[in-house]
């Protein structure tokens, strides 16, 4: 940077700090805004598209730098709107964003397409004061097309790279650019979507927290969806204390997204009021080990019983080998396949006249018109929701999603947590995804430790329905307790 007070925060202040500390300086009057944006493009132009090439930004707001001018403006005359002001944050490619940014789920058919309106995310996000600063690349389709297809990777974006080990460590996905991103400190936070571990998956191979709340939290309004049923939003951020902060910034009831309603306590909720230091105390944590622990290696596992071993020393009663009893149950993706479509289509019927992808059959039109670009991994997942009826009338639909149901809630986490009076279940990185998932329950991911070889590794805490209060103090508490996130090295 030719700015040398830029260049020198930027090298020496901007890794790794936190929203109230931009917060401190932005009062202070000791920064702006418009030099946070600058900062942080500086690092994408350096290291995103350049150097290590982590390619996790796919695009940035034309009008990120005038943004930030008018909300360093604001501040001036009434002062700060919440911890959100002037923050400069990053949202993944299936969220609408109403400006001169396109929206395509990572897909080159939707390449250059406009959204009409705002998403719930970006009108909650814009009403803090945030920065849009851009959108982060995706596994295509949220990872919802194609059978081998690897993290990260889309049409449109290409490949994004894990930043601590760019080429030798798995990203994570879909929401891989935003994890990315994130860690390798291209924004103060970003927004991800999860329907079954897209949020989780990135945020612990990337050393990150990662919220994946319950689906009612956050309005679906305006996301290219996978599934009604489970699909969500969610904050990721490199400290509790900063994806509690945007998690603030994005919950409420949205009369357009009906499960937003059955949030009767939270809606209004300060979460911030919950980062207990020692919010571990007293707490009864489960550690689901079946099935989930042997994803790991002997090396993993060490790191994930020292982190239990910390749970203990933190005030919690560990209750060690807990089963859940729908564990080894033969799950289907049915509800996915079936709701894809319905879901898809309501989508893209709302895009412009004008633009001629207006359905999942399109889709598939478009990927075999342009097959050298589109289907280096092929589209079986795709195929396979076009040939259901998009009415959601299907005998094996209606008994998937009422088998996913009780097997995740009564004949899962419900059952395990009441047989042993649980505040939250433990698993490790992402592995135990699925089953809160499809029961629409929260998890928040924490940095757990690295493997020898510096892989990150998460701790994954889950439990019941709008128990993110719970959640958000044990996950705080722990990572106080460790404090063990480093920043990438190139």
């Amino acid at each position: 940077m030719e700015n040398p007070k830029l260049k020198q925060l930027s090298e020496e202040w901007l890794i790794e700090t936190t929203v109230d500390e931009m917060q401190q300086k932005m009062n202070n009057n000791e920064l702006t805004s418009k030099d946070l944006v600058l900062m942080y493009l500086n690092r994408i132009a350096k290291f995103d598209q350049h150097g290590p090439k982590i390619n996790s930004v796919l695009e940035i707001n034309p009008d990120a730098l005038q943004i930030a001018s008018a909300l360093d403006s604001e501040r001036k005359v009434s002062g700060p709107r919440g911890p959100m002001h002037g923050i400069p944050v990053l949202i993944k490619d299936n969220i609408d964003t109403n400006d001169k940014m396109h929206t395509s789920a990572g897909s080159l058919a939707l390449e250059n397409s406009y959204a009409l309106e705002d998403s719930f995310v970006v009108e909650k996000l814009r009403s803090a004061g945030a920065v849009i600063l851009g959108k982060t690349n995706m596994t295509e389709w949220a990872n919802f097309m194609a059978e081998g297809m690897p993290s990260g990777y889309s049409s449109r974006g290409g490949q994004v790279l894990n930043p601590y080990g760019p080429g030798d460590f798995v990203v994570g996905g879909s929401s891989s650019g935003s994890g990315a991103a994130i860690a390798s400190n291209f924004a103060a936070v970003a927004v991800g979507t999860e329907t079954s571990g897209s949020i989780l998956s990135p945020a612990s191979q990337n050393s990150l927290v990662g919220i994946k709340p319950t689906v009612g939290l956050i309005s679906r309004r305006g996301i290219i969806p996978i599934a009604h049923t489970q699909d969500t939003a969610g904050p990721m951020a490199r400290t509790v204390r900063d994806a509690v902060h945007l998690l603030n910034a994005l919950i409420g009831p949205d009369e357009e997204d009906p499960i937003t309603l059955t949030n009767t306590a939270l809606s209004s909720v300060d979460f911030t009021t919950y980062l207990e230091v020692d919010g571990l105390r007293g707490k009864r944590i489960g550690i689901a080990r079946e099935k989930y622990f042997d994803y790991l290696g002997d090396e993993k596992i060490q790191v994930m019983n020292e982190a239990v071993q910390k749970l203990s020393e933190l005030g919690a009663e560990v209750v060690d080998n807990v089963i859940i009893p729908s564990t080894n149950r033969k799950w289907s993706y049915d509800v996915l396949t079936y709701e894809f479509k319905t879901d898809l289509n309501a989508y893209l019927k709302n895009l412009h006249s004008s633009y001629p992808i207006r359905s999942l059959k399109n889709v598939i039109e478009f990927n075999n018109q342009h097959k050298d670009k589109m289907l280096k991994y092929g589209q079986v997942v795709l195929l396979e929701a076009e040939e259901t009826s998009g009415t959601l009338t299907e005998k094996a639909y209606i008994k998937a999603i009422e088998e996913d149901y009780y097997h995740s809630t009564e004949n899962g986490i419900d059952s395990a947590m009441k047989e042993h009076n649980l505040d939250a279940i433990v698993f490790p990185n992402n592995y135990g995804a699925s089953i809160p998932a499809k029961a629409g329950y929260p998890s928040i991911t924490v940095p757990a430790g690295y493997s020898n070889a510096g892989e990150p590794i998460g701790i994954t805490f889950t439990g019941q329905a709008y128990c993110e209060p719970i959640l958000i103090s044990i996950a705080y508490s722990f990572e106080q307790g460790i404090k063990v996130r480093k920043a990438p090295k190139w």
